[in-house]
């Protein structure tokens, strides 16, 4: 059976909000060519929660009486809520919405696929060199499945032409530096992945630019979606903020391997 991480988004979403309300009082550490040293494990990918406390949907955030049983429903619905989200052309919306509805059949990720850029979201590891970045990813509930990785060059090589990339998951991508954050400048998709839930498709001449910048022990991560095929403007997606992780010990938790058994099985159309 398809692995469920209810419990887990639960302490992700905790930590998170533990996270921005602790704030950074460290120092941020510079590699020998002055840049931030962003190599370290960062805890947390979650996204943080956006609903307003005025919001009548407010009351769903923590789940209906408190409990597991509730979460996932109630935790969709507080996603819905947030109103930053990407703006399509009035041609692909009936397709936006029938990928919601059909959500557990038609979600890449429901079907043991990686996530993909932008929705694998940030790294759970990052790798620093001066002239790449290694990024390490462990499957994050709802953002696909199976571990994965990123090389990031920042030696100034340009893209290669979009016309002689073949469309993947995690496309091609390109690094460089802006004062102290690092953008992360990426082409040639697949137009098999999301963006996110609620079937926030794209189109394979997607462009994603990253950034990730170090404060002290605290890493924001933001990406920009470039899509006109099909979206009316970019989409700025919420930033993320993560924490580094102090233990010199510590170790990537491994994925448990995605087999799925569940969908010819399923009666109703209620997102899980």
């Amino acid at each position: 059976m398809r692995r469920r991480c209810s419990y887990c988004c639960v302490i992700a979403l905790a930590w998170t909000g533990f996270i921005l309300a602790q704030g950074s009082n460290s120092t941020t550490p510079r590699t020998a060519d002055g840049h931030p040293d962003l190599t370290g494990m960062w805890n947390s990918s979650a996204p943080s929660v956006f609903v307003n406390s005025a919001d009548p949907l407010a009351s769903n955030l923590a789940s209906r009486d408190g409990t597991l049983l509730n979460f996932e429903r109630d935790f969709t619905l507080v996603r819905r809520a947030d109103p930053n989200k990407p703006l399509y052309k009035p041609q692909f919306w009936e397709k936006v919405q029938q990928g919601d509805q059909n959500g557990n059949t038609d979600d890449p990720s429901y079907g043991c696929m990686p996530g993909g850029v932008p929705r694998m979201g940030p790294p759970a590891k990052i790798v620093q060199t001066p002239k790449e970045l290694v990024f390490l990813y462990v499957s994050p509930p709802a953002q696909g499945w199976g571990d994965q990785y990123r090389v990031i060059p920042t030696d100034g090589r340009a893209h290669t032409p979009l016309a002689d990339l073949d469309g993947t998951w995690k496309g091609e991508a390109v690094g460089h530096w802006e004062d102290d954050t690092l953008v992360v400048d990426t082409i040639g998709f697949n137009d098999t992945s999301w963006l996110e839930i609620g079937g926030y498709l794209h189109s394979e001449n997607m462009h994603v630019i990253e950034r990730l910048r170090r404060d002290g022990d605290l890493l924001t991560w933001q990406a920009t979606v470039e899509d006109p095929d099909v979206l009316i403007k970019p989409w700025v997606m919420n930033p993320r903020v993560l924490r580094i992780n102090p233990d010199p010990k510590a170790m990537l938790p491994e994925s448990l391997p995605c087999v799925e058994r569940d969908l010819s099985h399923l009666v109703t159309k209620e997102h899980h």
